[in-house]
């Protein structure tokens, strides 16, 4: 029998359209990992808080298996509240799925597999979490990795605008400012993005406009 050493606690593993970031539009496996430490305003994932079911590795994989998929994107809650997320993703990395993990960059990215695309969701002041930062997170990100901004309102933006600055970060990867969903208009921060000539991504959130915050999609 598997001890929880050899597990992972799961809320869901489902097959959808990536929504987000570098491989938006793709069919991809999303395995949700159970829990998480903060607590951010506009989170859209709180059933993933609690919960969930002990699932071993071979169990994970096989059930990522039964989806013809490349991709496969380790999610959460915050996925690195479980210290066994990173073998999970060096197993998917040998199985020679392109994988990525959107974390909240509150825990330390240290001894990912560098195989593993980052997608760091840096918390900005309007999220309520922006103290749960690690700024040693941005300096372990690679050229293959991105950094994602929630912009809530102008104050916001501004702050992003600021680290983006302060560290360089156009200049080492990927950026994406995100609108926080039906908080800001997208259109509003694409005029903000122009008027300052930032060399960032305007991200959308394609599974939102498709399916709305349905669970699973």
């Amino acid at each position: 029998m598997s001890t929880h050493s050899e597990q992972l606690r799961i809320t869901e593993i489902f097959f959808s359209l990536q929504g987000e970031a570098r491989t938006m539009g793709y069919p991809t496996v999303f395995i949700r990992l159970t829990g998480c430490p903060l607590r951010c305003q506009y989170c859209d994932t709180a059933y993933a808080f609690t919960g969930g079911e002990w699932l071993d590795f071979n169990a994970i994989l096989e059930m990522v298996g039964k989806y013809k998929a490349k991709y496969v994107t380790v999610t959460g809650g915050e996925p690195l509240a479980q210290k066994n997320c990173k073998v999970l993703l060096k197993m998917l990395c040998d199985s020679d799925y392109e994988v990525s993990l959107e974390t909240s960059g509150a825990i330390s990215v240290a001894g990912i597999d560098s195989r593993v695309s980052k997608v760091m969701d840096i918390k900005t002041p309007g999220s309520g979490e922006v103290e749960k930062n690690l700024a040693e997170n941005i300096e372990l990100l690679s050229g293959k990795d991105q950094v994602k901004f929630v912009i809530c309102d102008e104050p916001d933006y501004l702050w992003a605008r600021d680290m983006l600055a302060e560290h360089q970060m156009a200049d080492r990867f990927e950026v994406l400012f995100s609108p926080s969903h039906e908080e800001l208009g997208a259109e509003v921060l694409a005029d903000w993005i122009l008027r300052d000539q930032l060399a960032v991504r305007l991200q959308i959130q394609l599974h939102k406009y498709l399916w709305g915050n349905a669970p699973g999609r």
